[in-house]
């Protein structure tokens, strides 16, 4: 890695991508200024046995009244308006990026041996088609091990837990979502992007919301969606109370959705049971809750980097308001 420091003060460097050779990463970004920089996140888990990357800054949020954010992390990258405020303790965040932006990042719980989410944006350029699906060739895996999690505890191609278990490799940050580009959609076949999803679940209902969320940006879109996704691995209650190869098997999954437009924002979640589902469209709606309830369900704080009136206001808004705004009703 080769740093320099750029006339406005601002860390440039050279940022490469182990799975497709090198890439010159921007500091600015598509809403505003981005910077690389160390995962200071790590000092406070320097007793642990992880680390994870350097990562690219992000889209930054509104800084007025916010006491419940991530804004006093020295890690930038978390002040990201898709970003939940992080859970600390053993958890480390693992951003990965292509060309200079941000593709999507995870929070790990290196203890529990799970990604806990993973958020990630859509907007017009990242909605383009420029490849395919990425197929395993000769000689490749197809769900790589994470190059930028250094961490004992984490999964590798080598002792892949999912095979053979009945669940699939339920990605979080979709495939079909990154097919701006090869290189960013390989990066969401990597198995820290990945929990265990039986297939009536992740080819049917959980497909189909994917598909929803998908259809709210376009690629002629000026609006920005901001996306958390995963499932639920901290509530006992919440989980399934054996393992599977090592695995949680979440009871729950959950999306968690921040649109910006010309209107302002709006937020939603699903809320979905794990279990084989075909509901599509409409039926989508008895999944829908506000974010407030959703944070209610996960113990997560979602959006928190938004200033605390208008996080206040978009995710205590009353469910029939929420269906209304989004067009379930």
């Amino acid at each position: 890695m080769e740093d320099t420091i750029n006339n406005i003060g601002l860390v440039n460097y050279q940022a490469h991508s182990k799975a497709f050779g090198n890439q010159t990463s921007s500091p600015w970004g598509r809403l505003g200024e981005e910077f690389p920089f160390i995962l200071l996140l790590l000092l406070a888990l320097s007793f642990s046995a992880c680390s994870s990357s350097d990562d690219d800054g992000g889209t930054p949020a509104p800084t007025s009244n916010n006491v419940n954010s991530n804004l006093s992390n020295a890690n930038p990258v978390v002040h990201r308006l898709e970003f939940p405020r992080l859970k600390g303790g053993q958890s480390l965040v693992v951003t990965h990026f292509d060309n200079g932006e941000v593709n999507y990042s995870v929070e790990w719980d290196s203890v529990k041996r799970s990604c806990r989410w993973s958020a990630y944006e859509l907007y017009a350029s990242n909605r383009a088609t420029h490849t395919q699906r990425y197929r395993a060739g000769r000689g490749e895996v197809q769900y790589p091990t994470d190059p930028d999690l250094h961490c004992s505890t984490a999964w590798t191609s080598d002792d892949d837990p999912f095979w053979n278990t009945g669940y699939q490799h339920g990605h979080l940050c979709p495939s079909a979502d990154r097919l701006n580009s090869r290189t960013s959609n390989y990066q969401t076949f990597y198995l820290t992007n990945m929990m265990p999803q039986l297939p009536g679940f992740n080819e049917d209902v959980w497909a189909n919301m994917e598909i929803w969320v998908r259809n709210q940006i376009s690629t002629s879109s000026s609006d920005t969606l901001f996306v958390v996704k995963g499932g639920t691995i901290d509530n006992a209650n919440q989980y399934e109370p054996t393992t599977v190869h090592g695995m949680i098997i979440p009871k729950y999954y959950y999306m968690a959705i921040l649109m910006h437009n010309s209107s302002g924002y709006k937020a939603m979640g699903f809320w979905i049971e794990h279990k084989a589902s075909k509901d599509n469209g409409s039926a989508l709606a008895k999944y829908v809750v506000n974010i407030d309830t959703l944070e209610q369900h996960t113990g997560i704080d979602f959006f928190c980097n938004l200033p605390d009136d208008t996080e206040n206001h978009i995710e205590g808004l009353p469910l029939e308001n929420v269906l209304r705004a989004w067009k379930f009703q």
